[in-house]
């Protein structure tokens, strides 16, 4: 099964694309099956050095690359980091239910089943923690895939483990996905 997993933002958006499952596993060691990583990075939708775009001209340019990259990877499903919201940091959530919303209208249009994870749940099956730091997932990420760095930026990081916690989740029978959806288009 291939997932693709965002962690939102519009000033960069991390995306991580992933597959593998019990039955064609991609890595196989020992008794452990580990997804494989099909394609992961960054969208970049401020740059350093220029002025910050428009927030409207931020989400058309994050629909594109959604899009484009949904075509690309072909993905059976689509997990998304949930809505919080940080008592210090109040307009975050605000700012991220944009680009959430770019993605979500991108991944249903194109007909794509999404999951949407809460941050702590991600953090959990991946390190064991719900409170984990950036760093702890990288760390996390980095040990999961066999990397021989931490995959940098932790937005990186946060979409590859949000995409596995995806998978897991689709793997467990958690989601109920129409069989058609499981079927490349």
């Amino acid at each position: 099964m291939r997932v693709l997993g965002f962690d939102p933002g519009l000033s960069i958006t991390g995306y991580g694309c992933v597959e593998g499952d019990s039955i064609r596993p991609s890595i196989v060691e020992g008794d452990s099956i580990r997804p494989s990583i099909v394609e992961g990075g960054v969208f970049r939708l401020t740059k350093s050095g220029t002025p910050v775009p428009p927030i409207g001209d931020r989400l058309v340019e994050l629909d594109r690359d959604v899009r484009e990259l949904l075509d690309r990877v072909n993905p059976e499903l689509v997990a998304i980091e949930g809505m919080f919201a940080h008592k210090d940091h109040p307009g975050t959530v605000i700012k991220m239910a944009h680009a959430r919303g770019v993605i979500l209208l991108a991944a249903r249009s194109a007909g794509i089943e999404v999951v949407e994870l809460k941050p702590a749940e991600v953090k959990k099956a991946a390190t064991g923690s719900g409170r984990a730091t950036k760093e702890q997932m990288q760390s996390a990420v980095q040990s999961m895939f066999g990397l021989p760095e931490l995959p940098k930026p932790a937005d990186l990081a946060d979409a590859l483990a949000i995409a596995v916690c995806g998978l897991r989740r689709a793997q467990m029978g958690v989601l109920e996905i129409p069989r058609e959806a499981m079927i490349r288009r």
